[in-house]
């Protein structure tokens, strides 16, 4: 046990002053952050900085476009529908969906990989090396590479509206956000022919937004709540049992034959 936290806890993100007030980082809750957007208040909760306007509209539209989908067949969604469907309470069913958000192949895992993979490729471009050399040596080495390629289908349909949001807002021109797509190019003219998905987007106008990777996580972590909490009010309204049942005769069974227990 560290004796110097007994009883005390030494903290720059704020306190409840019973009665009064509530301070966040230093700021006045009430009479600083009332009117503000709540994008705003987590932003600079997570970071400590101040975001433009236009920034803070920006990382509500990655909220919006990327990750709110209303689809219960989708990983997390279907949790949540289950639950729903179980009957039990709006907060079980989006804490058990956002937790299973937590994987490396979906979710935040792959925008934290994907924002440590630009930057370490940004890095190498800086010490002077060719980004096809890079790109090609990284594929070999690890076989994937984060933020590209997508199962099921080629093309990532977030990737059109998203930019379209961040041309008319003026962040298409971010360093990081350029060189996710002269990476894509890089792959498109190679035999891999593999395209980015939304994930090295999100990571990219993060990074050039001054993100870190533990800010990244942190704030993208709520993301997918929307899309969770439709799927949940939509299956709570159905019976017990009646997301995607399945019967077990439809199984196709070529396993050990039923036996006997002795006793």
């Amino acid at each position: 046990m560290k004796e110097e936290f007994e009883e005390t806890w030494v903290t720059e993100m704020g306190a409840w002053f019973s009665g009064e007030r509530v301070v966040c980082r230093g700021k006045d809750l009430f009479s600083e952050f009332g009117g503000e957007r709540w994008m705003h208040l987590l932003l600079y909760g997570l970071t400590g900085r101040e975001f433009t306007e236009k920034q803070i509209l920006m990382f509500e539209q990655l909220w919006v476009l990327c990750s709110s989908y209303p689809e219960p067949r989708l990983w997390n969604n279907r949790v949540a529908a289950l639950t729903g469907t179980a009957k039990a309470t709006a907060s079980l069913g989006v804490a058990a969906g956002i937790a299973v958000t937590e994987a490396k192949i979906y979710g935040v895992p792959p925008l934290v990989t994907a924002m440590r993979f630009l930057k370490r490729v940004q890095e190498q471009v800086d010490r002077g090396g060719d980004l096809n050399q890079i790109v090609v040596s990284e594929l070999r080495e690890k076989r994937v590479l984060a933020g590209f390629g997508r199962p099921i289908v080629r093309k990532d349909e977030r990737i059109e509206p998203l930019m379209y949001q961040a041309k008319q807002l003026g962040f298409s021109e971010g360093g990081y956000l350029k060189l996710a797509f002269e990476i894509e190019e890089q792959l498109q003219k190679s035999r891999f022919r593999i395209s980015m998905n939304i994930a090295v987007l999100v990571a990219a106008l993060a990074a050039d937004f001054g993100l870190n990777e533990q800010e990244l996580e942190s704030w993208a972590t709520l993301g997918f709540s929307a899309g969770i909490v439709f799927c949940f009010a939509d299956a709570s309204k159905k019976p017990e049992g009646a997301f995607f049942p399945f019967r077990c005769e439809r199984i196709s069974y070529q396993g050990a034959e039923s036996r006997k227990w002795e006793n």
